[in-house]
């Protein structure tokens, strides 16, 4: 019976809530289009790498659709093809640069999980630690107990431990239209999501389903600090920015800046897309997202990073093995969730792993192959995806990515959303 209740997935996302507004990452939303398809020019890669060129179509589909623009590239062994279409700027029209950094979300996730795996292969922890061993009293009330769960079903989403987005006082004043406007520069600590999680009961006893929190990985980020004495972020840069000369990578803080080069970004701030303004979100205190979704990086130190993980630069075998084992998996088995880490397979056939991330104004996906051959990232500068239009990655690793009478499309951003946001 456990193991059958394993495999019950939830639909959640870093925007979605209970308090029925409409999600970032709704599948099937109403759109207005705000910029026409990159033209040949904007994109001179196109001519060298022709193969490449239904990825191009996917991303010119998207924007077409009533996003404002959006960026990928692709790598395979040595050779790398950038593309672009649409704008970075609505107010001037300029056009989305290849090289453009943005706000990757829950994508922060594996590089989390990958320092907490460090820390378990050097002997500072065990993922089979419990909660309640590192933060004493932390996870508490309401039925919340950190003495049952591991650090494991943190990383797994396992936990049952409440999703702090989903409350509706912390999404009220933090998330949707006004309260976004108003709160957008306010820093926050982590343990205000702690507080707002801990005040609703557990969604389920630890290790019994599955449902994507994002409170699980403010607790990840905590852990890190109590263990190594030293803050989240330098952590990460230590361990895996700086080792790999992640020079477009960087863990913002209490910062709501943006580095450059960068894009404009937008946001419908939850409600209606069909009538809500479009709002330039450029500008947000990363804080507010913290160790579940903070990071800032381009998609070619997205490649690097992944490329780097698969390949065991990063993580010995164990470790590795331990963060590809899923415990949670779709209805019809195309994709699974192991230690901060989605897995998904395309529809000719190939495997692929890597993370999603969607945040306000900034929708991201990052994939490898398991053999860390080929990679491709992408980011949309919009967050209101429309349903059925394309799928850049399907495109990428399929050849096409433009659905055709009735086949699926781009719904919604990642392949990985029903189990990776």
């Amino acid at each position: 019976m456990a193991a059958r209740r394993m495999t019950r997935t939830r639909t959640r996302t870093r925007s979605r809530a209970r308090t029925g507004t409409v999600g970032l990452l709704a599948a099937a939303v109403a759109a207005t289009a705000f910029a026409a398809p990159a033209q040949a020019q904007d994109r001179p890669a196109q001519a060298k790498a022709p193969r490449h060129t239904a990825t191009q179509q996917a991303m010119d589909a998207i924007v077409a659709s009533g996003i404002p623009g959006m960026l990928a590239e692709a790598r395979d062994g040595q050779r790398v093809w950038k593309g672009t279409s649409g704008v970075g700027n609505l107010k001037t029209g300029k056009a989305r640069g290849k090289n453009d950094r943005f706000r990757i979300a829950s994508i922060t996730k594996t590089f989390v999980a990958t320092v907490l795996l460090q820390m378990e292969a050097e002997g500072k922890l065990d993922l089979d630690d419990t909660v309640e061993k590192h933060l004493p009293g932390v996870v508490s009330g309401n039925g919340h107990d950190g003495s049952k769960i591991t650090v494991r079903q943190l990383l797994n989403h396992t936990s049952g431990v409440y999703e702090y987005l989903q409350v509706p006082e912390y999404h009220n004043k933090y998330l949707i239209g006004d309260g976004f406007l108003k709160h957008r520069y306010d820093y926050r600590s982590p343990q205000v999501a702690v507080d707002a999680a801990m005040s609703h009961r557990p969604d389920f006893a630890p290790g019994t389903a599955y449902a994507y929190s994002n409170t699980n990985y403010v607790l990840a980020g905590l852990i890190i600090e109590k263990v190594a004495g030293d803050s989240y972020e330098n952590q990460v840069r230590e361990r895996i920015i700086k080792p790999l000369g992640l020079k477009a990578t960087t863990v913002p803080g209490n910062s709501s800046l943006m580095p450059k080069p960068s894009s404009r970004a937008y946001s419908v701030l939850f409600l209606d897309p069909a009538t809500a303004k479009v709002h330039d979100a450029t500008l947000q205190n990363a804080s507010q997202s913290w160790a579940d979704g903070d990071m800032i990086s381009s998609a070619g130190d997205l490649n690097r990073f992944f490329r780097a993980l698969l390949r065991g630069e990063l993580l010995p075998a164990e470790q590795l093995r331990a963060m590809k084992t899923t415990t949670a998996h779709s209805d019809d088995g195309t994709s699974a969730y192991g230690l901060g880490l989605g897995r998904q397979t395309t529809s000719c056939g190939i495997e692929l792993w890597g993370h999603s991330g969607g945040w306000i104004g900034s929708l991201s996906n990052a994939l490898s192959t398991e053999d860390g051959s080929r990679q491709v990232a992408f980011n949309l500068n919009g967050d209101w995806p429309k349903a059925g239009v394309a799928d850049p990655v399907e495109a990428e690793f399929c050849g096409s990515g433009v659905p055709k009478g009735g086949a699926k499309g781009f719904a919604p951003l990642a392949p990985l959303a029903h189990l990776t946001r």
